[in-house]
């Protein structure tokens, strides 16, 4: 995994983080206040966005990450996600250190991977630094 900034990335990196901040924004948390957004880059260069959605019965919440990874393979189904760009924002203000996906997200995101055999990028914005895993192995290296 590497650490960069949002100034140094890619015109397709940076892009896809622009999609998972707009997501974030547009998130339902009222009661973490916790906003999440991501982007999802399809092979075909299509973009799917997401965002966390809170309910009372906690375990009824889904996470922006897989809203937007189940929303991309319901709907293209034969064609790989290549990418994934996370961004959370608390109190109106971007988190200034990335926000890595949850265990749950982590395991959809390695079968992901395995079912297209096409490794998924991870990039975690943060407004000070963001930090890029070339493929999901990188944060669940003991899948299922």
């Amino acid at each position: 995994m590497r650490e960069t900034t949002y100034q140094l990335l890619s015109h397709t990196e940076s892009n896809l983080i622009d999609a998972a901040k707009k997501a974030s924004c547009q998130a339902y948390a009222p009661y973490s206040h916790f906003m999440v957004g991501s982007a999802v880059l399809l092979q075909d260069g299509t973009i799917i966005t997401g965002n966390n959605q809170e309910n009372k019965a906690y375990g009824s919440c889904v996470c922006a990450e897989r809203v937007a990874l189940l929303y991309a393979t319901a709907n293209y189904a034969h064609t790989p996600p290549v990418a994934i760009a996370i961004a959370a924002c608390y109190n109106g203000q971007f988190t200034k250190q990335p926000v890595t996906p949850c265990g749950e997200c982590r395991q959809v995101l390695a079968e992901m991977q395995a079912r297209f055999n096409t490794p998924i990028r991870v990039l975690m914005y943060g407004e000070d630094v963001c930090c890029i895993a070339n493929d999901i192995s990188e944060l669940l290296p003991l899948a299922f």
